[in-house]
């Protein structure tokens, strides 16, 4: 009987720390804080596979800050797969900095992916974004490098679905390029950079985003190249190209027409060579047939060598004038 006894003892025993121990434990922690959980709650969180101690911490938390927090919405919200620690924190901030912020909307912030404590802690103390170097042309031509730093607080109202950081960046970088393009030389924007900040804070670049733009400074603006001279350069280069083109084309042009005529006179010379040498057959011809005799064909002949001579002289004579002149 005394073994029984001890058995069922050490069996009591058991149960009690595994079931009873540590959640005991847990429910004296929350009353002496004056955290509102039960220990009934806090047993069947077990059961539920919620970590009893997170939310009892949590619960202490949300009570020594005068939060009215249930510890069945950090039930649920930890089920949802949000961060239970961090909403608390946040709602202990907001409050802290007089932010209205309620738990619904914290945990809607924290389960849409966003860091609700820091968004909390951007409120009071604003982030500064610096902007990678912009490029953009003034009418002018020349290019100006400008970076700038931007002071925005975020927007605990717009969190949830407005957009980012990104996109904050995206549209304050399309107002550098705006403005600078729409100056009538880059000297104007040297003289008063302190333009680009204005025109850009006056297009409400913020709206649909989860960030309030305080201000944008203009942290550095730098001359580049005189993107106007390399077009008209490269235009220019073009041009030529396009004349050598054309220059070309014609060239070949002519002297494929050179060619031509060549080919003609070729062939011409080749025709005349052909019926030079039919003439001695013709003559032979006419020898044999009677039709020309050897006074006829020696007259024939007196007249060639008259005609070499005539034109012999004349070509003499041509030469002494050119020489004359």
């Amino acid at each position: 009987m005394t073994e029984l006894t001890v058995v069922v003892g050490i069996f009591l025993f058991i149960m009690f720390v595994v079931f009873v121990g540590s959640p005991f434990a847990l429910w004296f922690q929350a009353a002496v804080s004056s955290a509102n959980v039960g220990l009934v709650n806090i047993i069947f969180m077990r059961f539920r596979k919620v970590p009893a101690k997170l939310i009892v911490d949590a619960m202490i938390t949300a009570t020594k800050a005068n939060l009215q927090i249930t510890s069945d919405q950090l039930e649920a919200h930890f089920l949802a797969g949000g961060n239970v620690i961090r909403v608390v924190q946040a709602l202990v901030a907001a409050s802290k900095a007089n932010i209205a912020l309620t738990f619904g909307r914290a945990t809607a912030i924290d389960l849409a992916g966003r860091n609700v404590l820091e968004a909390v802690q951007m409120s009071v103390n604003p982030k500064v974004i610096e902007t990678p170097k912009v490029s953009a042309v003034a009418k002018d031509g020349i290019q100006l490098l400008a970076t700038t730093r931007i002071t925005v607080r975020a927007n605990i109202d717009r969190l949830v679905g407005g957009a980012g950081e990104e996109t904050i960046l995206a549209r304050v970088g399309e107002g550098i390029v705006t403005t600078i393009g729409s100056a009538e030389n880059h000297k104007m924007v040297l003289e008063s950079p302190d333009m680009i900040s204005k025109r850009v804070l006056e297009k409400g670049l913020d709206s649909g985003t989860a960030f309030e733009i305080l201000s944008i400074d203009i942290a550095d603006v730098d001359v580049g190249e005189n993107i106007g001279a390399v077009l008209e350069t490269d235009r220019a280069e073009a041009d030529k190209k396009i004349a050598q083109a054309k220059a070309e084309e014609r060239r070949a042009m002519a002297y494929a027409k050179e060619q031509e005529m060549l080919a003609r006179v070729q062939e011409m010379r080749a025709l005349v060579v052909e019926k030079e040498a039919e003439i001695p057959m013709a003559i032979a011809h006419a020898f044999r047939s009677g039709n020309l005799g050897i006074m006829d064909y020696n007259r024939i002949k007196n007249v060639e060598a008259d005609t070499n001579m005539r034109t012999s002289i004349a070509k003499e004579n041509a030469s002494e004038k050119k020489e004359i002149k």
